[in-house]
């Protein structure tokens, strides 16, 4: 009996270790790729990182590639839109869920029933529309342009609106009782039970904005606009130009651009996953 928990764990712990390894092989790849010179990834390629990693990476971040912008700045360009998106996402979506649980007023069912069919339309077919709009408010090839279109959200509202409905009535009654209004209500009984649903939805949501690419493509024809994902594609393009490709500096930029979200998501871990688990708020 005791054999057969032992092999039982022994195989779980061997197929974890090795979807790990399956999952960490690429980012291993990238590193082994960064720390070489472009001669020493043709033909066969090397299994062991290479003394270049920190020469390549001051050079992508401080010139970047010919014809592209200096990767800091492409960075700065992706940290800004992320943030950007992810407060204005995060203020709307609470603020639309309170109006909708504790607020009565004309068409209200209707206004979250239409909220919650934007969840089955794929953003794709919003693009030109919204590129319309956009351009028409003057906003292309601007930081509004980038971040303002993409901060609804009818996913975080849902799942607002879904925590809010979870809270006792009686919480209510007592906030009225003690002569609170709806807006210290919000403040000082709603916002703060919210905490650890707002962790999690910011780690989700920056991702999001920090991971986009067809909207700053769709939106910036100045190269000072370019974010980082959509900057990779430049270098590469950039990067044909030379006698030999220069995917040792590429792979830099890919690992530069992988950190501010992991950053992100081991400052929030523990809110993160409180948020996404914890029902007993």
């Amino acid at each position: 009996m005791k054999s057969g928990l032992l092999r039982s764990a022994g195989l779980r712990h061997l197929v974890l270790v090795a979807m790990a390894v399956v999952v960490a092989l690429p980012l291993y790849l990238a590193v082994v790729a960064a720390s070489h010179r472009p001669q020493a990834l043709l033909g066969h390629f090397p299994l062991l990182p290479g003394g270049m990693l920190l020469d390549n990476l001051r050079s992508v971040l401080e010139k970047g590639l010919p014809g592209t912008i200096p990767v800091w700045r492409m960075l700065l360009n992706s940290f800004i839109m992320a943030l950007g998106i992810t407060i204005g996402k995060l203020f709307i979506s609470i603020l639309s869920a309170y109006a909708v649980v504790y607020f009565r007023f004309p068409m209200r069912m209707a206004a979250f029933w239409l909220i919650f069919f934007t969840l089955m339309m794929p953003i794709e077919v919003r693009f030109f529309p919204t590129y319309q709009v956009t351009a028409n408010l003057q906003l292309l090839n601007s930081y509004s342009g980038l971040i303002l279109p993409l901060i609804a959200s009818a996913t975080a509202t849902f799942l607002f609106r879904q925590f809010f409905m979870t809270l006792p009535r009686s919480l209510t009654d007592a906030a009225r009782i003690d002569g609170a209004g709806p807006i210290r209500f919000f403040l000082d009984m709603v916002l703060p039970l919210s905490r650890t649903n707002i962790a999690a939805l910011f780690v989700l949501v920056f991702v999001y904005g920090w991971n986009q690419y067809l909207w700053p493509l769709l939106t910036t024809t100045d190269a000072g606009y370019t974010t980082v994902v959509m900057g990779m594609q430049g270098m590469i393009n950039a990067g044909a130009a030379f006698a030999l490709p220069r995917w040792d500096l590429i792979m830099a930029t890919a690992l530069l651009a992988l950190l501010p979200p992991v950053i992100v998501v081991l400052l929030m871990q523990h809110w993160f996953v409180k948020g996404l688990t914890d029902s007993d708020k």
